[in-house]
Parts: structure tokens; sequence; C-alpha cells
């Protein structure tokens, strides 16, 4: 079983990939969208995890690439930012599943063989309306630059409303 990691957090791919090949899959790794590529042509993994949100460059940019160029590869995309709206966007651009980080082995490895995934899934990784909203805002304040002001009317909400919210970090569950 060849695995393909496309991720340029360096810790976190270390750690991935140590669990990966412990569970017996020859693992690759690429830090950029354009390596990822590259390898993916080169070695044609059966298996493809792919960040989100590889440097400035979004993953979502190759993978429609790289469900053509792996028709029968199980790819599955991890994000730190989880929406409805990028699970949905992945889903159609060629994604098998999609993650939120951090990802437990069990959840991973479900999803990487395909079996009881979404069970796996929704023992650990479903969020709630309060988080998924709170990584929102802290995804439009991240493209902000931090700024409050910018991020609430972006949002379309008061400052003070944003700022409470911001103060009040929901747990997963």
């Amino acid at each position: 079983m060849k695995l393909l990691l496309i991720e340029d957090e360096q810790s976190f791919a270390g750690i991935l990939l140590r669990r990966l090949t412990h569970h017996g899959y020859e693992c690759e790794h690429a830090e950029t969208v354009d390596k990822g590529l590259v390898l993916a042509k080169q070695s044609l993994p059966s298996h493809l995890i792919l960040d989100l949100k590889v440097g400035t460059q979004s993953g979502l940019s190759i993978l429609p690439k790289l469900r053509e160029l792996l028709p029968d590869a199980r790819i599955i995309l991890l994000t730190g930012y989880a929406s409805i709206a990028t699970a949905v966007e992945a889903i159609k651009a060629g994604a098998d599943d999609y993650l939120s980080k951090p990802v437990d082995s069990k959840t991973l490895l479900a999803m990487l063989a395909g079996d009881n995934a979404t069970e796996a899934a929704s023992d650990t990784n479903i969020m709630s309306p309060a988080r998924l909203e709170w990584e929102h805002i802290q995804q439009v304040l991240k493209a902000n630059k931090g700024n409050i002001s910018a991020t609430a009317r972006q949002l379309g909400m008061h400052r003070r409303t944003l700022q409470r919210k911001l103060v009040k970090k929901p747990r997963i569950d």
C-alpha cells in the first residue's frame, strides 16, 4: 500500500508518516503542491492524504488533477479549518473523505481503508455548530490579518459581537 502525504507542516507530517508506516503503508511526503503532483505521477500511490492549505496554495487546486491521475486511489483531504463549504467543495473536486485536524489514528486508518469511515469519523470529528462558526471566524480573521473591524464587516456582525465570540472557544463536540 503506497501512500503519498502532501503536507507543509513538518512536525505533523513526521508524526503522521510514522503512524502510517507502523500500520503497513509505504509512505512518501511532499511539502509543496508542485512536488506532490510530481511524486503522484512517479509513484502512483494507492492512498493520498492532502492538506487543504499547503503553504500559500490550496490543496483543492490540485485535487481534480490528482483524481484524474489516480482514479482508483483513496484521497483524503485534511484541514485545520473545517467547514461545510470546503467539505462539499473537496468531495465535488474528487476527495473520498474530509477530516479536520487533529485526527486520531483510528479514524484516519478507517478512512484510508474505506471501512465504516463515516461511523469512525462520527465518534471523533463532528463539530458543534458553535465550533464550526468559531473555526470560520478564525479563518476570516486570519485572511484579514487579525483586523477585527474588517473581519466583523466581512462576516456581517457587530465588532463587539465578534470580540465576544472570539473569547469563547467552543469544544469540538
